[in-house]
């Protein structure tokens, strides 16, 4: 398996720390809100690096979290903390909030999306005192100070390599591009611990050594991934968005308290837009799964949308890509309906081997996670088995493999008894030209979701 490592912008092989087993953190949703299809296309592509991962032979040990504490509306330690600014739209309290979207969150990821569920899903309030504790041992190592009114912070400059994920050039660092929160020692110092503002009392708050107040939004996924996962890590994921501070940050108070490498990979996806354009509640142009279902289209189409691009490059959602990825999953699915119909079919020369799938199949997915070659493979399969090259048990591995390595459903079940019948007697129609009867019956099992293709070797079915 080779990855591209944003650590050392080189696509490397990947060498397990300890045995044959895969520790990988992802970083989770900030469950302030409706998550929308752009913040589930990351968690598509991770879905299927674990997929490729197990595929290869791999134990994988998981840790994704829920942020719902701590991530204020800038990434800068500044701004309100997006849990309340969410309570207050709603008129709920931030625990309230939290309960809902994570709700909502882990039906459309586990149970809409079929996405592997990690082995560790941790809500960031669930770990406040193992984040007070991580926190003593960077104030004992002497990384912090206090800045009165705001919080603890983390004295960049005690690191020599701070920055060095994102490759930042500190000193060239305009005024801008970090928050100047009056007493902060150098731009790129970052809340460890926030304060409750005086005279106010916060949803979402505790006693520490330092005072009232909450765990900066950094902290959390240092904190949890060590607690489940030990102090070094074979993966992190994330989008790219997290480069400069979020991951820059999480690396920073690791390996101070730990003195190690944290990860060996860090490993992000970019972004997708809709109609060209970033998503933003202020351009209307935000989609939710529920948009995608209630518009008829199935969660298997979107994934096949996603995964025809490559994980490190932008996508785009329109309409009309999303009904190109539809047509392409049919394309496959009539494919796979052949699977019964071997008697209807031309006799190819040579035919599609089960383990040659399986293994080009497998060697696209360990070359950086090429979802869009594995993608096209399938493609030239549903072409060679409509010319008659795929046998029915190939075709059966296949559909088995699909659903288990990329999470998309192309098996089709046989058709009734009745249906076949209805075949025959529109077969029988054609032959005697009666092409009134032919179309009536063809109408009928349309209504029945069943699809009609007639060939030389007579008609194939396919479900629309």
């Amino acid at each position: 398996m080779k990855l591209y490592n944003t650590l050392t912008r080189q696509t490397e092989e990947l060498h397990p720390l300890q045995g044959n087993t895969i520790k990988l953190y992802t970083c989770g949703l900030t469950v302030y809100s409706q998550p929308h299809i752009g913040n589930w296309v990351g968690y598509i592509y991770w879905d299927i690096l674990v997929r490729a991962l197990k595929n290869a032979g791999y134990q994988v040990v998981r840790t994704q979290n829920y942020t719902d504490v701590g991530h204020l509306v800038s990434d800068d330690d500044s701004g309100e903390d997006k849990m309340e600014k969410g309570a207050r739209a709603e008129g709920k309290t931030a625990w309230d909030i939290a309960e809902k979207y994570i709700g909502i969150a882990d039906r459309e990821g586990y149970d809409l999306l079929g996405l592997v569920r990690p082995d560790y899903l941790i809500r960031a309030t669930d770990y406040i005192q193992q984040q007070i504790a991580f926190a003593k041992i960077l104030e004992e190592k002497g990384f912090t100070y206090i800045i009165p009114g705001e919080g603890l912070y983390f004295d960049t400059s005690k690191l020599a390599d701070y920055g060095k994920l994102a490759r930042l050039d500190i000193a060239g660092l305009e005024a801008g591009a970090r928050v100047p929160i009056e007493g902060k020692r150098n731009i790129t110092d970052f809340a460890i611990w926030k304060f409750s503002p005086i005279q106010q009392k916060r949803d979402m708050e505790w006693d520490s050594p330092w005072g009232v107040g909450f765990p900066g939004w950094h902290l959390e996924c240092s904190v949890i991934a060590r607690e489940t996962l030990g102090d070094q890590i074979d993966i992190h994921t994330g989008g790219i968005d997290h480069i400069p501070v979020h991951h820059t940050n999480e690396i920073a108070q690791t390996e101070a308290v730990t003195g190690k490498l944290f990860s060996q990979f860090w490993v992000h996806n970019n972004h997708i837009k809709v109609d060209g354009t970033k998503i933003s509640k202020s351009l209307g142009n935000i989609y939710t799964l529920q948009d995608l279902i209630d518009r008829g289209y199935a969660l298997d189409v979107f994934k096949v949308m996603t995964l025809s691009k490559h994980y490190s490059t932008e996508g785009n959602f329109t309409w009309e890509s999303l009904e190109s990825s539809r047509n392409r999953l049919k394309h496959w699915q009539e494919a796979m309906a052949t699977r019964w119909q071997t008697n209807r079919l031309p006799k190819a020369d040579k035919a599609i081997d089960a383990a040659d799938f399986s293994k080009q199949l497998a060697t696209s997915l360990a070359d950086n996670l090429d979802t869009p070659k594995a993608l096209q493979l399938l493609d030239s399969i549903a072409d060679a088995a409509l010319a008659g090259a795929v046998s029915g048990d190939c075709l059966d591995t296949i559909g088995s493999q699909v659903a288990t390595i990329l999470n998309i459903q192309i098996a089709v079940d046989d058709i009734t008894t009745g249906q076949k019948q209805l075949l025959d007697e529109r077969e029988r129609a054609r032959d005697d030209k009666d092409w009134a009867k032919s179309d009536e019956l063809r109408d009928i099992l349309t209504a029945q979701k069943i699809g009609l293709r007639d060939t030389p070797n007579g008609v194939l079915w396919y479900p629309l």
